[in-house]
């Protein structure tokens, strides 16, 4: 059985310098975000309109978050915990998106977060014994999806990869259970990612130019999701949302395009704007989530200067929420990459 443990990972993300200051996780995602953008060669970040942007982000009247309880699943405690950890642990697939079966009026997200929701209202939570069985054909079933469509069975085999893998950490970390996972963390989201990353399909952290960069995605939204969950209270009172980073995808930056912060050079626009997939871990995909990252960090100081406060975690649900404008949509395509990361 897989020996689950955080000390092997942690030690190759430690500084090697022995003067250098310690950096958390959520560190390390802005401080090698910042370098791949400051390096990036696909990818410009217009730091000269970062100020009239945020001008105009100051002037808006931010979405208060909120949990859409018509499609995600709120039982007890520990059955709302599960929900999330399951639901964040295949909360990926945007690259596969194109070929899934959606339900009416629902994107690929809702329809994978409506088909959860359903299953355990009719049947009660997955446990982690269940998670630990799951298969592709147990996954089309669950979100409603044909093995014959060839790019939805990898999708639905990477679904069931990456359940199995979140059984077995439950089951051998936490007795089985999703709420133990939360005491651990002990009320920071920061500790909660270390944790989620002890499993592969968590650990989203690439190589740029011989060196790490780190994003985290998936990790950093559970804590943001069980935090709208349980209303910032126990069992998800987490002491540091403030600190998260925006939840990078590709959605963002095709918004930050779209606006005018983001350029890219002209072979990358025209291998997006013909929708020809790019490479995970590739360096001009690498480049768009780390770029994005990094704007929304300018942003958050820009902001602050002008004596508005937002955080990385507001902007990112401004930009989302911006990402589903229908003028958004049609303006070009976004990048396509087949990822378990987003």
């Amino acid at each position: 059985m897989t020996a689950w443990g955080e000390s092997d990972r942690l030690r190759t993300m430690e500084p090697t310098d022995a003067a250098a200051p310690r950096q958390d996780t959520l560190d390390r995602v802005r401080s090698t975000c910042r370098r791949v953008s400051e390096q990036a060669r696909h990818v410009r970040l217009r730091r000269d309109r970062i100020v009239a942007y945020a001008e105009r982000l100051a002037r808006e009247t931010p979405p208060i978050p909120e949990l859409d309880t018509e499609t995600h699943f709120v039982g007890n405690t520990e059955e709302t915990a599960t929900y999330f950890f399951v639901l964040d642990a295949i909360n990926f697939g945007s690259g596969y998106f194109p070929y899934l079966t959606k339900r009416p009026g629902m994107s690929g997200y809702f329809t994978i977060a409506s088909s959860l929701t359903d299953r355990f209202r009719s049947s009660g939570t997955l446990s982690a014994e269940a998670l630990s069985t799951m298969d592709w054909a147990t996954c089309c079933r669950l979100f409603g999806q044909s093995p014959s469509n060839a790019p939805i069975l990898e999708l639905m085999e990477r679904f069931a990869e990456a359940l199995r893998d979140l059984g077995g950490w439950l089951t051998e970390r936490f007795h089985g259970s999703a709420l133990r996972a939360l005491e651990v963390a002990e009320g920071s989201a920061a500790r909660l990612v270390d944790l989620l990353c002890e499993m592969p399909c968590f650990r989203d952290e690439a190589r740029y130019a011989g060196a790490p960069v780190f994003f985290y995605k998936r990790a950093q939204i559970l804590s943001s999701d069980l935090a709208l969950a349980f209303g910032n209270e126990p069992p998800a009172r987490f002491t540091d949302l403030d600190r998260l980073t925006l939840f990078a995808d590709n959605l963002v930056p095709h918004v930050l395009r779209i606006d005018g912060l983001l350029e890219y050079t002209p072979d990358l626009a025209r291998r997006i704007d013909a929708e020809e997939p790019l490479p995970a871990g590739s360096d001009q995909e690498l480049e768009l989530r780390a770029c994005a990252v990094d704007t929304v960090e300018h942003l958050v100081s820009a902001l602050a200067n002008l004596g508005t406060q937002m955080t990385a975690r507001d902007l990112d649900l401004i930009l989302w929420n911006r990402g589903q404008c229908p003028e958004i949509k049609r303006a070009a395509p976004r990048h396509r990459t087949r990822s378990v990361f987003y």
